[in-house]
């Protein structure tokens, strides 16, 4: 058994941020960071458009309040306020934090951090590094941890939380690259595991986004806060899905129908394209329904519209876009100098998550919090994004939430001992769980039973949702959970046994899929991301809660929590 004060899982932003601001205040506390893949490829590293600070760069006018606001008017007000205010008051000097570490910023001709519009935001606030902010800022990071001797497992898959009695004490882990099982024990375990794009079937997500943090976390008894809200991007690239930056719409760029119209003007006339995601992407999906979507022969009554950025012109385009540029023209042979990008909305985000207060620490219900436990970023839900997340607001959750806990987690390990358990208990179980996988005699590849998953998901929790379309959802869930058992793997070896990986993969894609379900079903109301076509308006009289999901294999339970309101009223949102 291994041993580290604290055992950080998830190489993205969050934990890097986190085992940073560990060594910064004590360089003595023992720090392992696990990443199911090498760190610099963490998700993080896929963040395009930018991190959002009222900085006074471009616009002397903007300030913390004016970030604040927005971002919980473009949460429909389900953002606990208490947590926004963290957010948005903290922004500024995390930007400057990042600069000093190395982080290379687009520039102002005066030498100043460049920043642009991006959508529900009322002021330029957005800084980025052209079109690879999150590729910029993870890079730094991970240098640090070398500096500051942080110990890095790449490329082992963690498969368990140990929690026992209200306590977490360790995880169990797999390395991928020879089979070799581990369990590590811990005073603090932090989950920054990212989110759970590849539970549906177009994401913009990376294929490690499988939902494995809040997986094992709700199969640990945790409860999971918020899952009905997940957010779709409204320019996934069609067909592949790969996420053409909001960055592209910041600089100017048009969303236009088969007509050749700007449509936005009829559902959002004063922001038009720099509406909030879920509004422009309901947008697109209604455009498209009504047969005003554009085929690829440029024929009416296609899957897809028009992102237009000719009018940019090709300077503008490779400075500022360069990126997008380049996987429209490798992806899909468009060049976006000369030819519009088709796009349709695709999975993104997850606004729920690990439910957490604001410094970090999991909570266990209502009331108590789970000793030892701690999350940030995608996993999480502290809810400064609620029921739907502006953009420039992640990457600045990961890092202003990063650090926050990781100054906590430094703080809190000081009254800790090591926890005691029986290791063996663990490593027998975790044997147990891969063998029958290699020996499973099924009939059905993973690759099948995944996919049709992610239909099922797609097809009855998309952008609209109704009672009878999710209630049909959820049977179809059932079923395909029950063939899990009939999986087979080719693959019998214990090095880099990829499908073997896939299979427990699979398994939180399926907690996921499930709790994200029982929970839209049960929220009757439209909010944010979450949109209903048979209960159309926003209810806050009944609704103006946090959801809470218990996972257990006979069915999912539900709870709710208050949201925090101490600056903003809510009121109808109107762009």
């Amino acid at each position: 058994m291994r041993e580290h004060d604290v055992i950080i899982i998830g190489g993205g932003l969050a934990g890097c941020r986190a085992a940073l601001e560990i060594k910064r205040t004590n360089p003595s506390i023992d720090v392992g960071l696990v990443a199911k893949t090498h760190p610099i490829r963490s998700h993080s590293v896929a963040a395009q458009g930018g991190i959002a600070a009222s900085l006074q760069n471009v616009d002397p006018d903007d300030s913390w309040e004016a970030h604040a606001f927005d971002t919980v008017k473009g949460s429909d007000y389900l953002a606990d306020q208490d947590a926004v205010e963290i957010l948005t008051k903290e922004a500024p000097g995390v930007i400057i934090d990042l600069e000093h570490m190395g982080v290379l910023f687009s520039r102002l001709p005066d030498g100043r951090i460049a920043q642009r519009a991006f959508g529900g935001h009322s002021h330029k606030r957005t800084c980025y590094a052209a079109d690879k902010t999150g590729h910029a800022m993870l890079h730094e990071l991970v240098n640090n941890l070398r500096r500051n001797q942080v110990q890095v497992y790449e490329e082992w898959y963690v498969m368990q939380l140990i929690l026992e009695e209200g306590e977490a004490k360790g995880v169990v882990m797999y390395h991928i690259k020879d089979g070799e099982l581990e369990v590590v024990c811990a005073k603090v375990v932090m989950f920054a595991t990212g989110g759970y794009g590849r539970v549906f079937n177009t994401t913009s997500n990376d294929f490690a986004s499988t939902g494995d943090g809040l997986g094992m976390s709700a199969v640990a008894g945790v409860p999971l806060e918020d899952m009905e809200f997940v957010q779709f991007h409204p320019t996934g690239l069609y067909p592949v899905g790969v996420l053409i930056s909001e960055a592209v719409r910041g600089e100017g760029a048009y969303l236009i129908n088969s007509e050749g119209r700007r449509f936005m003007e009829d559902y959002a006339p004063k922001q038009m394209e720099l509406a909030p995601r879920d509004i422009t992407s309901r947008s697109i999906t209604l455009e498209i329904r009504a047969g005003r979507g554009v085929n690829l022969d440029g024929s009416a009554g296609g899957p897809f519209v028009y992102l237009d950025l000719r009018h940019l012109g090709e300077e503008k385009i490779m400075s500022r876009v360069p990126f997008c540029w380049e996987e429209a023209h490798r992806l899909v042979g468009v060049d976006a100098i000369y030819e519009p990008m088709p796009v349709r909305p695709t999975a993104h985000y997850c606004m729920g998550g690990i439910p957490v207060n604001t410094s970090g620490q999991v909570r266990s219900g209502q009331n108590g919090l789970v000793e030892g436990f701690f999350a940030a970023g995608e996993c999480a839900c502290v809810s400064v994004h609620g029921a739907n997340r502006l953009g420039s607001n992640s990457l600045l959750e990961c890092v202003v939430y990063g650090q926050r806990t990781g100054a906590a987690i430094a703080q809190y390990i000081q009254n800790r001992k090591m926890p005691e358990f029986d290791a063996q208990v663990y490593l027998k179980r975790a044997n147990k769980q891969i063998q029958s996988l290699l020996e499973q005699k099924g009939t059905m590849r993973i690759a099948k039973l995944r996919q049709e998953f992610q239909d099922c998901m797609s097809q009855h929790c998309g952008v609209f949702r109704t009672e009878t379309v999710m209630l049909e959802g959820l049977a179809k869930l059932q079923q395909l959970k029950e063939k899990y058992g009939q999986i087979y793997l080719d693959d019998k070896e214990k090095c880099w046994n990829t499908e073997l990986i896939e299979a427990l993969e699979l398994r939180n894609i399926m907690i996921v899929g499930e709790m994200i379900l029982t929970s839209a079903l049960n929220r009757q109301e439209s909010r944010g991301a979450h949109s209903r076509e048979d209960y159309t308006s926003r209810d806050d009289g009944n609704f103006l809660s946090h959801t809470l999901a218990y996972y257990s294999p006979v069915g999912i339970e539900l709870n709710y929590l208050p949201v925090v309101i101490n600056r903003f009223e809510p009121k109808e949102r109107k762009y």
